[in-house]
Parts: structure tokens; C-alpha cells; sequence
């Protein structure tokens, strides 16, 4: 029998004190260390901590500013804004978004369209976090989420403010129209420092004024601060002035524009269903009366993102009713272009008003022949004539005596081929035809050459010649002006919304031709008699003032040596270019104009009715009367008759 263990119980209880001093050690380490942390987190990082929190329960929340208005020189309303609900998901605060649209499609109507459109958003603004799903609820729709909404985290229901175009495509390429900020948007505003401007903001503009005066139109955003719940949700009854001061914001100011819109409807009627543009100017100023371009579109389509449909219909529509071509079209002037190269001859002293030259119905430069409009030709000629009958032969000898040279540099002093600096982006500069332009626009040495033929058909207005519709119109406004050149501009005055206050755009000269009264005198003599005598005397018959004028016909493509233009064997496309520009009254001259277009088979309308028209609106006499003149000499439509066939067929490329 082994004995039994005689226990040390001395030794035990050692062990078990020191096991539970360490034990007590380490809780009071422990309890050390969370008190530690509590008054750290308590007392030293209160604060912070308190910030925080006091975030999380406050947002801060921008205030978007109402867009400022667009009206005319009369006050008729060309852009505005009006309120309505919209359906906005936020992705950031949606676990399942394809799921919560399908739930939210059982209480409002959200369409294929919606989606396709949601989806064509989210792609285009991939920066944003909130985007709509729906626009313009109505009041049932309003009241149906609202006591829905809590079954939907991240789903809110906003009040905005949405732009409207009353007129629809009246003038909608000078308005232009605002659409929904993408990425390259949002790549600009942050270029301009301007992303706290544009907190909260979805739309900016993109075309026209809405676009070059984005800055004035817009207004400064406002904020506040509003408590919200643990969803994100504002909780109502608190208002942000009860926890800080609210910054309000300031609306965008007006723009009043020299646009006369009753011009401008007279105008584009006058046009009908043809493709062209109309740039109307008042020469003492550069104020635009009227800007055509024809057809149009309406800018409503764009304001929240144009569905596919109607995208295509425009974009691929062979019309192009989205290109501006009183801004960005060209066009070669054609007789147009004789005013300047008689001005040119007489500042010259290349010619003198007396001198005659018989035409025989063509000029023999070589082997070449340029041919006249009219076969047979017009006999003796002398300047006045050969501006009223549009005699082709006198402007190429003309041209071949003055050289391009010359050309280039007188006909450069009235804006040809730059820009003219109007106050809307995009702006063509088109090309004045020399030896220096063509060195810089040819690679080639042999394309680089300039041939003397080229300054032939230079001479009527043909060859490398290439203009837009404005240029044309500021050239015969700084003509009409006596070589004083003002900068086309489309803004009156931007006025302050809320003191009423008025910024003018002051009338910019900028520069002076010097020419000759006389030489003038003769020149405007001539278009004169252009409306009474010659090829524009059809559409000023019975008129009960004097205007000045000049038709022109360009051709598009050439034709071989003894080949005729017969319009109905030639493509649509292919035909021929109307032209025109005129300024009236002859004395005191009030408006001037450029226009362009395409012949076919048209004629020129009896301008007078659409003066008539604009001068029925109401307009105080003498503004009428210089809303009658500037749209009889301005309102025109494509046109064979009466015009002037002012190209060498077969010559346009010698």
C-alpha cells in the first residue's frame, strides 16, 4: 500500500494568490484601457466625434437658381421655366436597382422609354449619383409615392425647375437649348472652377445663347441645411433656417435680344419648305434683326435627353435641320460678290464708272472660254449695267485686270473669309481665295500653284470662294454703313432680375474701311437699280420704298465645255445655290441682309407680302417700317427666275 500525497498547501496557496493577482492585473489593465479609450473618445475627440454625428442627422442641400429668361427687342418670350415633380434615385443609398424600378413601376407608369432613356443617362453622366427616372409627375403620382416612400431607401421625389422653348423651332438655332450635364460637361465646369456653382444643377447649355451666355443665364447656387432621418430622407417640420442661416440663391439674369421675332416668323415663312439662311443686320449697330436658318427643330426634344426616334429623324434627316447654316454654312457668294469687285476697280482706279466693254456672251482667256449667263451677252457695258444685268464677261476681265492679289486684299477689309466675332460659339470662318491661302491649304507643290484662270472665276464670286451667310450679311451692312464695320452681336442687354437693372451691349466698331463717297455712290446707285430695273426688280415691284440689292447664282458642281444646267436632269443636292443681299431704305438705311439658299425651280417670293406681314404685328410706325423694309429686302426663297446665273459652266476649276 503506496502512502497517500501529503499535500503543501502553503505551496497552493502561493500559486492561487498569484494566479489571481495576475488575473486582477490584467481586468484592471483591461478596465485601464477602456477607460482610456472612452475618455479619449469622449472628452479629447468629442468634438470631431460630435461632428460627425451631427452630420450624419444634418445635410447640407443646394438650392438651384432660376434660369434666367430669353426675350426678344419687344419682350416676347423665346425661353422660360416653369415647376414640376420628378422621380429621382439616388445609387449610392439602392442595394437592388433594377428590383426597386420594377416595384416602383407598380405604383407610376415608368415606360420602356424611361428605361432606355435612365439607362442612356447613367452611361453619358457616369459621375453623378442621383439621375431621374421620371419627369413632370403628375399630382395622383406625387400623392401615390409620397405614401410609398418609405419602402424605398434612395428614392426621392424633387421639385424643379424645367426650361420651355413657347415658339418651338422658331429661331431655335439662336436660342439653341439646355440639356442634361454629361461628362464633358462636368470636365468644363471643373476646367472653369465652377463645380460649386453647378452642385445639384443637371442641365446646361448646349447650343446657341443658351450656351455662349451659360454663365449669365445661370445664377449662383444657394444651400441650406435640413435633418435628416437614418434612410437620407428629410424629416419634415424643420426648416434649414433652424439650424444655420440659408444662403439663398441668385437667379440667372435676363438676356433681351435685337432679334425681332415677328421678323424673324416673317422670314423663316417666307422660306417655306426650302433649305437656306437669312441673316439680318442693323448696320449703325450690328444688332441682328432677324437669323434664319432653315428648317429648324424644336429644342424642347432635348431638354431631358432626345429619344432615339426623334434623334435619328433629325440627325439622319437629309435636310439637316441641326446644322446652323447662317453660322457654319458655306457657300460661294456668285453675284453677289460683284458689288465689292466693282468698289475694288473703282478704289483702285482699275476702272472708272464710264468705261465700257462690249460682251459678246463670253471672255477668251487662252484656249478657255468663260462663258456669260446670257447667250449672246449684253452688248456694251458699263459698271452700272453690269451690276444691274449681272454681266459675268465684265467681272472676268475685271478680275483678270486686277489681279487676285488685289482681290484678296480689298474684298478681305469687308470680313470675308473671318470671323465676324457674333456672340454665339461655332462660327465659321470659310475662305477667301489667294495664293497664300492656297499654299497653307494644299500639301502638294503642284495644288499649291495659283493658275490665272482661278482669279477668273474668282471675280464672280465662283471658284475657291466660300462664305457663310453672316459674312455676306455683314459686308453689304458695312457697304450700306459707308465702310464703317460693326461686330454682329444678338444680345441687347442682360438685365438683373431682381433689382431690374440693365447691362447694353454697347454697338462695337470694329474697324473703318476707307473708301471714297463717291465710289460708293455708285456702287449703292447700282443696287438700286438691281430692285428696279434688274434681276431683283420682280420682287420689289409695287414697293413703296427704294432698297438696293444684288441676286446671285452659284453653281455647285461643274459642267463640261458645251454641256447646259438643266435643273431637272441634276440631283437635288447638286443644284444650283440662290443667293441675295440687299439694305433698305436706300437713304438712312435701317437693315441689311445676306442670304443663301438652293435653286430649284422656285422663284422669288413677292418679298413685300412678308414685310406686310411683319408690319401687321403691331409694331409702332416707324419700327414697322423698318421691320417691312429689312423683310422685303430680306425674305426670299430659292430661286431660278429673276436670278442670275453667275458661273462659268465648265470654267469653275481652271
Amino acid at each position: 500500500m503506496r502512502l497517500a500525497e501529503i499535500r503543501d498547501t502553503k505551496r497552493d496557496l502561493y500559486y492561487f494568490q498569484l494566479r489571481l493577482g495576475v488575473a486582477g492585473f490584467v481586468v484592471l489593465a483591461a478596465f485601464a484601457v477602456l477607460f482610456g479609450r472612452f475618455f479619449y473618445l469622449q472628452v479629447i475627440q468629442h468634438q470631431y466625434y460630435d461632428t460627425k454625428a451631427e452630420d450624419n442627422r444634418i445635410s447640407i442641400v443646394p438650392i438651384q437658381p432660376n434660369r434666367g429668361l430669353i426675350v426678344d427687342r419687344n419682350g416676347v418670350v423665346l425661353a422660360r421655366n416653369y415647376s414640376a415633380y420628378t422621380l429621382e434615385l439616388t445609387f449610392s443609398k439602392i442595394a437592388d436597382l433594377e428590383a426597386t424600378i420594377d416595384e416602383l413601376a407598380t405604383i407610376v407608369d415608368i415606360h420602356p422609354k424611361d428605361r432606355r432613356r435612365f439607362q442612356r443617362l447613367r452611361d453619358e453622366s457616369k459621375g453623378r449619383d442621383t439621375l431621374p427616372i421620371r419627369t413632370r409627375l403628375t399630382d395622383q403620382e406625387v400623392a401615390k409615392l409620397a405614401v410609398n416612400r418609405y419602402r424605398f431607401p434612395g428614392v426621392d421625389i424633387k421639385g424643379r425647375a424645367f426650361r420651355q422653348y413657347p415658339l418651338g423651332e422658331v429661331a431655335s438655332h439662336v436660342v439653341g437649348y439646355i440639356s442634361r450635364i454629361d461628362d464633358r460637361d462636368l470636365e468644363r465646369i471643373e476646367e472653369a472652377d465652377q463645380s460649386g456653382n453647378y452642385k445639384g444643377a443637371d442641365h446646361i447649355g448646349k447650343t446657341g445663347l443658351e450656351q455662349s451666355y451659360e454663365r449669365t443665364l445661370h445664377g449662383t447656387t444657394g444651400f441650406e441645411q435640413v435633418e435628416t432621418d437614418a434612410g437620407g430622407r428629410i424629416v419634415p417640420g424643420r426648416s434649414g433656417a433652424q439650424l444655420a442661416p440659408r444662403t439663398a440663391p441668385v437667379p440667372g439674369n435676363n438676356l433681351a435680344l435685337t432679334l425681332d421675332i415677328r421678323l424673324q416668323e416673317a422670314a423663316e415663312r417666307a422660306f417655306g419648305e426650302n433649305r437656306g439662311a437669312l441673316v439680318a443686320i442693323e448696320p449703325s449697330t450690328g444688332g441682328i434683326l432677324a437669323f434664319v436658318s432653315r428648317p429648324g427643330y424644336d429644342p424642347n426634344l432635348f431638354i431631358d435627353g432626345i429619344d432615339p426616334a426623334n434623334w435619328d429623324a433629325l440627325n439622319n434627316s437629309p435636310d439637316k435641320p441641326l446644322n446652323d447654316r447662317a453660322l457654319t454654312g458655306l457657300y460661294p457668294p456668285g453675284s453677289t460678290f460683284k458689288p465689292y469687285m466693282a468698289l475694288a476697280a473703282l478704289e483702285l482706279g482699275t476702272r472708272t464708272p464710264s468705261q465700257t466693254i462690249f460682251d459678246p456672251g463670253y471672255f477668251l482667256f487662252g484656249n478657255n472660254r468663260f462663258r456669260d449667263a446670257t447667250a449672246g451677252g449684253h452688248g456694251v457695258v458699263d459698271m452700272y449695267k453690269s451690276i444691274v444685268v449681272s454681266c459675268d464677261t465684265y467681272y472676268y476681265m475685271l478680275a483678270n485686270d486686277l489681279g487676285i492679289d488685289n482681290i484678296a486684299r480689298f474684298i478681305g477689309q469687308f470680313g470675308f473669309g473671318s470671323r465676324t466675332g457674333i456672340d454665339i460659339e461655332g462660327e465659321f470662318v470659310g475662305v477667301l481665295p489667294s495664293p497664300e491661302w492656297k499654299v497653307k491649304r494644299f500639301k502638294n507643290p503642284a495644288q499649291q500653284r495659283w493658275f490665272p484662270g482661278e482669279t477668273i472665276s474668282v471675280g464672280i464670286g465662283q471658284g475657291y470662294n466660300s462664305y457663310t451667310p453672316l459674312q455676306l450679311a455683314q459686308a453689304v451692312a458695312t457697304l450700306a454703313n459707308d465702310g464703317v464695320m460693326f461686330r454682329p452681336h444678338l444680345v441687347d442687354y442682360i438685365e438683373n432680375p431682381i433689382t431690374g437693372e440693365r447691362t447694353y451691349v454697347e454697338p462695337e466698331a470694329s474697324k473703318t474701311i476707307a473708301l471714297k463717297a463717291r465710289n460708293l455712290e455708285v456702287v449703292k446707285r447700282a443696287m438700286v437699280g438691281v430692285n428696279k430695273e434688274g434681276t431683283g426688280r420682280g420682287a420689289f415691284a409695287g414697293a413703296g420704298y427704294v432698297s438696293a440689292g444684288k441676286t446671285g447664282t452659284a453653281q455647285v458642281v461643274a459642267l463640261s465645255k458645251n454641256e447646259k444646267y438643266s435643273e431637272a436632269t441634276v440631283l437635288e443636292h447638286l443644284r444650283d445655290h440662290a443667293l441675295f443681299i440687299a439694305f433698305a431704305p436706300e437713304r438712312r438705311v435701317r437693315g441689311a441682309c445676306g442670304g443663301a439658299g438652293r435653286a430649284q425651280g422656285a422663284r422669288l417670293l413677292p418679298a413685300r407680302q412678308a414685310g406686310r406681314q411683319a408690319a401687321r404685328t403691331g409694331a409702332p410706325a416707324r419700327q414697322a417700317h423698318r421691320q417691312a423694309g429689312a423683310t422685303r429686302a430680306c425674305a426670299w426663297r430659292a430661286y431660278r427666275a429673276g436670278g442670275t446665273r453667275s458661273s462659268a459652266r465648265g470654267g469653275r476649276n481652271r
